[in-house]
């Protein structure tokens, strides 16, 4: 997901929820739907890497929010072998993997090294060239819009996996699948390192199958 607005409270959960990133509180990979299949390490063993290398920002971006920074785990070598790993092995099947912007290029483009499959970016609105294909959605504060190439990527008809690194309100999620969908491709579900469940972004995703390394 991206910077400004949408970045910071989508990764971001009240500092009074019970679930935290390490301890108790820190689930292994939650599975909705069918199709997604289990990771080549344990559920517990992923969500473990990812739960002690995360690093935990209090009253960011504004008080009484407890900030999620996934950087950590992607700056270290075991920790983005075993993420990259469990998400493949979720994805292994599918023509291609979609990463969202911006986290799920890096996501992405590992993921899909593994496979030996390409990977297509989902932009921000305005990053891409001409023809685009475009998705508008609603934020808390406002818009945005995601947007694929119409030229020069095939879509239609290619299974597509989804990878973002978080999971919170959903509204990215679900504008990236109708995007994908209205570019005629079948999106087999999505996958994320994190899910915030507090704030219930599963739920608006049904019936798309929906994975999550580490559910807090």
């Amino acid at each position: 997901m991206g910077g400004g607005v949408e970045h910071g409270p989508l990764e971001a959960e009240p500092v009074s929820t019970s679930g935290t990133a390490s301890g108790a509180g820190a689930g292994p990979p939650a599975t909705s739907g069918a199709g997604a299949g289990p990771p080549a390490t344990s559920g517990a063993g992923i969500a473990q890497i990812i739960a002690s290398l995360l690093r935990e920002v209090p009253d960011f971006p504004e008080p009484g929010i407890q900030f999620k920074d996934l950087t950590p785990v992607l700056a270290d070598a075991r920790g983005l072998a075993a993420v990259s790993g469990a998400i493949a092995d979720i994805a292994r099947g599918v023509d291609l993997v979609a990463g969202v912007d911006a986290r799920g290029f890096l996501l992405g483009g590992a993921v899909a090294l593994q496979l030996g499959i390409g990977v297509v970016a989902v932009r921000k609105g305005g990053k891409l060239p001409p023809p685009v294909i475009s998705e508008t959605y609603t934020l808390e504060y406002g818009t945005a819009t995601l947007e694929v190439p119409a030229d020069g990527v095939e879509l239609a008809g290619r299974s597509i996996m989804v990878i973002d690194d978080v999971l919170a309100t959903g509204g990215t999620l679900a504008a990236t699948h109708k995007l994908l969908a209205a570019a005629g491709a079948n999106v087999a579900g999505a996958v994320v390192m994190l899910e915030l469940a507090a704030l219930g972004g599963r739920v608006g995703l049904q019936p798309l199958p929906v994975t999550s390394l580490l559910t807090v």
